[in-house]
């Protein structure tokens, strides 16, 4: 089979938000709105890829938002032990999408040269676009660049059969999005691309934002390249897990074989 199997495997949450954390326009901005966190593994036979990584508790104490499960004892479940784990897909680089790179020591990374530029340039000399940002995750992608494993894509790219990247930017610099071959058809990871359904089924656009109109076209981008909207599958909507079924323990869902109803906002 040349399909891919997906796994969203969910390590946290944070409930003490309102939609004022995640829309910049909306009529009822004092109304809760939760979001979890998840990271996604690939699987084909015996090749697994891992689609960012969480972050670990002492990002979780310095942040004040802890974390349900170190995302390593929240991928075993799937037969995964961090060593053995080769091939990282990073959306982004911050905290909660690329927390956790130190904790895969022998993974390739594979990410955006906008986002490298992004991390490491003069904007971060502004405060409020470093915030997402942690300094040891980004020197431990500067160690691995050294070592020879990093791979940077420039836009548009083919990690393996049935694996591409595209960049989106708008929340990040260089954000990129994972569009991967299911039985459902190609479904696409959208991460920060659409923190919820409601992002790129409403337009509405996240308050963590670098470039506006990126984020917007990027909304467009994600239903171009899933087979169905459908298979969009936004990073930290709670809905995922109300959509797809459980896994292979209560905190994984599996989305290759595609929701089991459709979203209504």
């Amino acid at each position: 089979m040349n399909d891919w199997e997906i796994h969203a495997v969910k390590y946290a949450d944070r409930n003490a938000r309102t939609r004022a954390d995640s829309f910049i326009i909306d009529d009822n901005h004092s109304a809760p709105h939760a979001m979890d966190y998840f990271v996604w593994v690939l699987k084909r036979g015996n090749k697994v890829i891992l689609v960012d990584t969480g972050y670990d508790s002492d990002e979780a104490a310095a942040r004040g938002r802890p974390i349900a499960m170190d995302p390593r004892e929240a991928l075993r479940p799937l037969g995964i032990s961090p060593e053995a784990v080769t091939e990282v897909i990073v959306t982004h680089l911050h905290y909660d999408h690329a927390g956790g790179l130190h904790m895969f020591p022998n993974a390739k990374l594979h990410m955006q040269s906008a986002e490298m530029a992004f991390a490491t340039g003069p904007c971060m000399c502004h405060d409020h676009l470093r915030a997402p940002f942690t300094a040891s995750h980004i020197c431990e992608v500067v160690k691995r660049l050294y070592s020879g494993n990093v791979v940077f894509y420039d836009g548009e790219a083919e990690i393996i059969d049935g694996v591409t990247v595209h960049c989106i930017g708008g929340h990040s610099r260089g954000l990129q999005c994972v569009r991967v071959r299911t039985e459902a058809g190609w479904m696409v990871l959208a991460s920060d691309a659409s923190h919820y359904y409601e992002n790129f089924m409403a337009r509405k656009a996240f308050p963590i934002v670098v470039d506006l109109q990126d984020m917007m076209d990027g909304f467009e981008t994600l239903e171009r390249l899933a087979s169905h909207p459908r298979l969009i599958v936004p990073g930290h909507d709670p809905l995922v897990r109300e959509v797809f079924p459980v896994g292979a323990a209560p905190h994984i869902y599996r989305l290759d074989p595609g929701p089991t109803r459709d979203i209504e906002l």
